[in-house]
Formats: C-alpha cells, sequence, structure tokens
C-alpha cells in the first residue's frame, strides 16, 4: 500500500444512459469514462476539481461530440459548485 500524507479522494462519475448514449457515437470516448474528479485540503480549503470533458473530447477529433461534452462539463462544474 501507498502511504499519502494526506487525504485525497479520486471520484469516478458516471451517468450510464449518457455514457451509453456517446459510446454509441464514438468508442474512443471510453478512455476518459467515467469521468474523474478529484477532492482534497490545500491551504487549509477543501480543492474539488475535473479534467473538462470539452478538452479531453479534443482527443478523438469528433466535432459532432462538442456539445455532448460541453453539456456534461456544464453538469459537472454545477456539481463541484453546490458541494462547496
Amino acid at each position: 500500500m501507498l502511504e499519502f500524507d494526506q487525504p485525497y479522494r479520486v471520484l469516478e462519475v458516471c451517468n450510464p444512459q449518457e455514457g451509453k448514449k456517446v459510446l454509441e457515437e464514438n468508442q474512443m470516448v471510453g478512455y476518459f469514462l467515467p469521468c474523474k474528479m478529484v477532492v482534497y485540503e490545500g491551504a487549509g480549503t477543501t480543492k474539488i476539481g475535473l479534467p473538462k470533458p470539452t478538452a479531453l473530447i479534443e482527443m478523438v477529433k469528433d466535432d459532432s461530440l462538442k456539445q455532448f461534452a460541453q453539456d456534461m462539463e456544464d453538469r459537472l462544474i454545477t456539481c463541484m459548485d453546490r458541494a462547496v
């Protein structure tokens, strides 16, 4: 087991219906699923973040998925904003 000096959580977030829909469009998106979020403390405050789906989707070079990625990103950011 690897010891780490502070609490650090990696959360895997998934909406199965949305995942199925996007995988039916382009299976390469599976490399990015489920979405990851991290939660940790730094400088006395709780930090929460994620790799942006809009940035990740650029790697598959499929313009038809850009709006899907933006929608997912917006939803995840809304969740993060409500958590803090």
